[in-house]
């Protein structure tokens, strides 16, 4: 523990509770919903996340996350512990169709390969499945930024997020 009281600045300025829309998820395999498990709980463990005009206007966090596609675009919903509605972010999709897609081609590999390749050619696969992550990472700290401060751990994890979102069976 670092000593900090977890209504201190740096603390408050976190997700406590992450939502996704149900009804945007019509189906998903086990492997899929251990990811959106390891990845909820991870965020929930720890993260960084400042959505800038709320915390201009005085809010405080930490924060809930509400994550749902709305018209094509990431929808997500801050609000505060007593969840009042603080903001709602929209971000385009388009520009992470084609990480998405390559991102579950990859991760497919790699659920196929766990159960019958050699560990070289896992670790190969999930290089690879780490590299397209890192990437899709970096383009959502790009699209956040002005509108969430957040770090890259935080955006892996939410990217993870968004491609739960985007399973249609």
């Amino acid at each position: 523990m670092d000593g900090r009281s977890p209504d201190s600045p740096v603390t408050s300025q976190r997700i406590a509770h992450i939502s996704l829309d149900e009804a945007t998820i019509l189906w998903r395999n086990a492997d899929v919903e251990q990811e959106r498990r390891v990845a909820i709980y991870d965020l929930i463990e720890e993260n960084t996340f400042k959505p800038v005009k709320s915390a201009e206007k005085g809010a405080k966090g930490p924060y809930h996350l509400f994550l749902g596609v709305r018209d094509g675009r990431l929808a997500m919903d801050v609000s505060d512990q007593d969840e009042n509605l603080l903001e709602t972010l929209l971000i385009g999709l388009a520009r992470f169709r084609r990480p998405i897609r390559e991102y579950f081609a990859v991760c497919d590999s790699y659920y196929q390969a766990i159960r019958k390749a050699t560990p070289a050619e896992i670790e190969t696969i999930d290089m690879a499945r780490r590299a397209i992550h890192n990437d899709a990472a970096e383009l959502l700290l790009e699209r956040l930024e002005g509108k969430v401060e957040t770090d890259f751990a935080t955006a892996r994890r939410l990217f993870t997020l968004i491609c739960v979102l985007h399973i249609k069976g």
